[in-house]
């Protein structure tokens, strides 16, 4: 049986969920190299219905290696980069 994986709730002050988004993203980008936090996997919620989540990225396995990083509900073929696959 595998121990059960914690979840850190961060509320901030942001009234948008852009200004949400941009925060992750902001955060995922900067603390990336650090392996105990799957980015991937990361939800928002309103502070007073936090049982409605809203996912932000794909976070589909790429071939070779690595996760999408593009929107979860994003167009076309899945990529390495938010802006897409790599050509």
């Amino acid at each position: 049986m595998t121990p059960p994986r914690w979840i850190i709730h961060l509320p901030t002050t942001l009234t948008s969920l852009d200004g949400a988004i941009a925060l992750a993203a902001a955060l995922r980008d900067s603390l990336g190299h650090v392996t105990a936090i799957d980015f991937g996997e990361t939800t928002l919620s309103e502070e007073d219905q936090q049982f409605l989540r809203t996912r932000i990225w794909c976070d589909a396995q790429l071939d070779g290696a690595g996760r999408c990083r593009r929107r979860d509900d994003h167009d076309g073929p899945c990529g390495a980069t938010e802006d897409g696959p790599r050509r």
